[in-house]
């Protein structure tokens, strides 16, 4: 089984592949050019989300396109790395949060794969969105490297491109929210429709609109993560390096009621 790595901002390569090869995916939404190489004898997949030189705002990423891509290309499991924003002061910034749940204040993104017609129509249970299995696994990896993670945080994501209003982060404290992006969604749903385990570590970069005691800056992100980055590669490696091969969660399964639709009957390769 191959391990994707979807890299947020900041990440853009990913680092300690050997063999490293460009592939071109052809997906019904578009073309897709992947990284892949091998660690250790395991193959890996890299997707930068938003491009090497991050040319692709959040709103315009083509997530249905790069979650086909990894699928189709064999990723069974995703790791996906997250520049956020903090709303919980015991969240610091330089800390890796591995994100459990989250609250949807997106606006204007394709969010399934199934639009009725012939694909079919899901509702997709996301009572758990992110791979339980795999996070559990991604914090036994951190203690063992005595790496300190916050193993549960809910993510909210926002449409951007736009920072949030100091208003709006304290409407998502009360609604319980400790971090904030614009990417995890549809991202984690259409992961769970093509039954990929996927989870998100999320690095704290900056305190939110409101909490932060400056002005939010795109640079301020970039160089936090950029501190970070050899950390949170050494987590995802280990854990992939260690990562079991059998699948005991049900994230293959959450589009079985669809039977041969959908993506099922479109797919050339496991």
């Amino acid at each position: 089984m191959k391990t994707g790595i979807i890299g947020g901002t900041g990440f853009y390569d990913p680092g300690l592949l050997e063999n490293e090869k460009e592939l071109m995916i052809a997906t019904p939404f578009g073309d897709i050019q992947l990284k892949s190489g091998y660690y250790h004898d395991q193959q890996i997949l890299f997707l930068p989300r938003h491009g090497e030189q991050h040319s692709v705002p959040p709103h315009l990423v083509n997530y249905r396109a790069n979650i086909w891509a990894l699928r189709e290309a064999g990723a069974g499991v995703v790791l996906a790395t997250a520049a956020v924003g903090s709303l919980n002061l015991e969240m610091q910034p330089g800390e890796i949060v591995l994100v459990d749940q989250f609250l949807d204040f997106t606006k204007s993104r394709p969010v399934t794969f199934y639009e009725g017609g012939e694909d079919g129509v899901l509702h997709v249970d996301v009572t758990n969105p992110y791979c339980t299995s795999v996070c559990r696994h991604l914090k036994e990896t951190a203690e063992g490297l005595q790496i300190a993670v916050h193993d549960k945080g809910t993510y909210v994501c926002t449409e951007g491109p736009r920072y949030e209003t100091a208003g709006e982060i304290q409407m998502f404290q009360m609604l319980g929210g400790d971090l904030v992006g614009m990417t995890s969604v549809p991202e984690v749903v259409l992961a769970r429709e093509a039954g990929l385990c996927y989870a998100t570590l999320a690095l704290v970069t900056n305190y939110a609109a409101g909490i932060s005691p400056h002005p939010l800056s795109h640079q301020e992100v970039v160089e936090v993560m950029g501190r970070s980055q050899a950390v949170l590669r050494r987590l995802i490696f280990a854990a992939i390096e260690s990562l079991s091969e059998e699948r005991s969660c049900t994230c293959a399964g959450a589009a079985a009621e669809l039977g041969s639709l959908g993506m099922k009957k479109n797919q050339t390769t496991d």
